[in-house]
């Protein structure tokens, strides 16, 4: 946690809804909820800009100052609502606190130095956790956990298990078996289009066309009529033929 912890100002709300918040969004306020410690959920608006900009540096704990409440309450930011996009923050929630208590919370996972595995070509260092839930006292959230992959080889991974804490008293409770860092062999996959041998000069077989064990067969172009039948209207009577019979 910063030294300095961020103050908050935050004004009720008297209205709750999705298109109150809406409009409290079209006015530069973020809407947010503020619970915990035996006290009924309030709703509250707090500037958007001043309190995204905490929130995209990191911080988690925040001195908020409550319309109508002299005390200032020290609050920690449990979860955070985006938009359909989800880039824009549109909700929060915020749990009060005391700085000596202990509480679960995110924090995130920093890479540094270089990776051994990386010096041959070839070789990616994939990071498929960059957060860790932690427990520890308020007051000691910390920004952020480095994690020092110097040593890292090619088949050798970092677990959440292995993720020094920045204090003695601070505990694991992400999976133990999460991997943080691990170096691996890029595969590359090559694909290769199917192609259409043909043979030269050949020609493709067309089922209309007449084939040489149909020559000859009635009804089959140009063959002779069937005997004993009478020629085609207008065609010509067979060489040597008689005129037909009345």
């Amino acid at each position: 946690m910063s030294n300095n912890t961020p103050p908050l100002s935050a004004s009720r709300r008297e209205r709750v809804g999705s298109r109150y918040s809406r409009r409290f969004r079209e006015q530069g306020k973020l809407p947010a909820v503020v619970y915990g410690h035996g006290s009924a959920p309030l709703p509250v608006a707090l500037d958007a800009h001043e309190t995204v900009k905490h929130i995209t540096k990191g911080e988690k704990v925040f001195a908020m100052t409550i319309e109508g409440e002299t005390a200032v309450q020290t609050v920690l930011l449990k979860d955070l609502g985006f938009d359909y996009l989800g880039t824009n923050i549109i909700h929060a929630d915020f749990a009060r606190v005391d700085l000596n208590e202990r509480v679960q919370t995110k924090v995130h996972v920093m890479l540094i130095g270089e990776a051994k595995g990386l010096k041959v070509a070839g070789n990616i260092l994939m990071h498929p956790t960059n957060e860790l839930i932690i427990e520890c006292r308020v007051a000691d959230i910390p920004d952020h956990v480095e994690v020092d992959i110097s040593e890292l080889d090619l088949g050798h991974a970092i677990t959440a298990a292995e993720v020094k804490l920045p204090k003695e008293d601070m505990k694991m409770i992400s999976d133990p078996h999460a991997i943080v860092a691990q170096v691996i062999v890029q595969l590359e996959v090559k694909t290769e289009e199917a192609a259409v041998v043909t043979t030269a000069g050949a020609e493709p077989e067309v089922l209309t066309a007449k084939k040489p064990e149909d020559e000859g067969k009635p009804g089959a172009k140009g063959a002779a009529p069937a005997k004993g039948a009478a020629p085609a209207k207008g065609a010509a009577p067979a060489k040597g033929a008689g005129p037909a019979k009345k």
